[in-house]
């Protein structure tokens, strides 16, 4: 092989060419390949396996570059093909956990990450990626000890303090949790995320007073940053917004789309199925018939149970990240990003029924996007949602913005926007989840449209 380049322009420059050795191509790949320079990786590393076909190393790069690409299947053949040609790489091993991890074969990954860990017993990564699939296995004890592990091997290792954080708060071992989400911040100053876990824990542990300290230096470092500003205003109460920023749900969302799924699988998420139960109590008939509307689709879970009734099945939803996961369940006839309340006055008398699943949280006061609902509705159409539920001695009066940056309502309030946007309401109460152990008490709504109301 040639340096590309030097092959050329050679001729005419009169730059000398020499043949480079594989071991010299490869560095270049991988120099490649950690700067994103992906196409140009992909060609090194084919050029490599042109020339040595059963090259460990070429395919194993070569392996975790077609799962950057998202040729996931491809890698794990190339990188499996590695291993029957050098069977004892950890390396290989970690990175074939996490590719079986993204395609969900769990129970592969593991055994990945073990073998790694037996050819390794010092490969930091792997104990701490093994803790993350013991965990949402709910094998705490498990998780909690190869996280320990893995900061034991490497002091430094910002994500095991952050997942052993997590692991802790979730144990309600709060102090604990505050060292290591604490840690974190010190070894990544900047790690949003800590950031606001670190926060979430003051909070929890009745020092509201911290939390607002880390918020305000964030946004003295970073005056724009909207996940600051809007944990800020739910921690300490001040210049609450109605409801949450564009950029603020934008960034929130886009940021874990990948794993919304599983994440809410861990927490017996049941909005969705509320919103189905919600609609079959109301004796619609499955046939195919209807608009609808899923206002805040997200990653897509309200579409299966809701299809059968649509003619037509529209997603809705802010984050470009949740909109891609939700039309891989190819339930969707259209996808569109934008901003629920925007979108529904855009499109009056267009739909039967409108679904918003454990999205209407974002909002704070209700009262414009449902005279937007009920625009969007035709007559007799309905609206079901779903909201976290305050009890009328915690809102001052109507609703308020928690510190784990949500919005609960009273029933009170929800009834009273219902009806000034010409609605007729049905509010039951619902547990929407878990939480810290504990269920998230809620709200599931379904009010109709009174046939040839029209409100402005």
């Amino acid at each position: 092989m040639r340096e590309p380049q030097a092959a050329e322009t050679g001729a005419e420059t009169g730059v000398e060419t020499r043949e480079v050795t594989l071991e010299e191509a490869m560095a270049m790949a991988i120099l490649f390949q950690k700067h994103g320079q992906l196409a140009d990786a992909e060609s090194l590393y084919r050029q490599v396996l042109k020339a040595a076909p059963d090259h460990p190393d070429a395919l194993h790069f070569a392996g975790v570059l077609a799962h950057q690409q998202g040729r996931s299947d491809d890698a794990i053949a190339m990188i499996e093909r590695s291993l029957a040609l050098e069977p004892n790489q950890p390396d290989c091993y970690s990175n074939l956990g996490i590719i079986f991890k993204a395609r969900g074969r769990i129970e592969e990954a593991i055994a990945a990450y073990q073998r790694a860990i037996a050819l390794n017993p010092e490969h930091a990564n792997a104990h701490n990626n093994l803790g993350v699939l013991l965990k949402a296995q709910g094998r705490k004890e498990d998780a909690e000890a190869e996280y320990r592990e893995a900061i034991r091997l490497n002091p430094q290792h910002a994500d095991a303090y952050n997942n052993l954080g997590i692991l802790l708060s979730n144990l309600k071992r709060l102090p604990e949790a505050v060292e290591c989400f604490c840690r974190v911040t010190t070894l990544m100053p900047k790690h949003p995320e800590a950031r606001r876990l670190l926060a979430m824990a003051h909070c929890t542990l009745g020092e509201p007073e911290k939390a607002v300290k880390i918020f305000e230096e964030w946004l003295a470092e970073e005056p724009d940053n909207a996940i600051a500003q809007h944990m800020l205003a739910a921690c300490s109460g001040r210049g609450v917004p109605e409801r949450a920023s564009d950029a603020y749900v934008e960034r929130v969302f886009d940021g874990f789309a990948a794993s919304f799924d599983k994440k809410l699988a861990q927490l017996s998420y049941r909005a969705p199925a509320i919103c189905h139960a919600m609609l079959e109590d109301a004796g619609v008939e499955a046939a195919k018939r209807l608009d609808i509307v899923d206002a805040g689709c997200g990653t897509g879970l309200c579409g299966p149970l809701i299809a059968p009734y649509a003619r037509r099945l529209v997603g809705v939803d802010l984050s470009a990240g949740m909109l891609a996961e939700a039309k891989e369940k190819g339930v969707y006839d259209e996808l569109e990003k934008a901003e629920l309340t925007e979108y529904l006055r855009a499109h009056r008398q267009s739909f039967d029924l409108v679904v918003s699943a454990d999205t209407l949280v974002y909002f704070g006061s209700l009262d414009d996007v449902m005279r937007a609902a009920a625009e969007a509705l035709r007559p007799d159409g309905q609206v079901i949602f779903t909201l976290e539920e305050a009890a009328p001695a915690d809102a001052a009066p109507d609703f308020e913005l928690r510190n784990h940056g949500r919005y609960c309502h009273t029933q009170t309030y929800v009834e009273g926007a219902l009806a000034r946007a010409g609605l007729v309401p049905l509010v039951v109460h619902a547990e929407l989840r878990m939480e810290a152990g504990a269920p998230v008490p809620g709200l599931a709504v379904r009010a109709k449209k009174r046939s040839g109301e029209h409100h402005g």
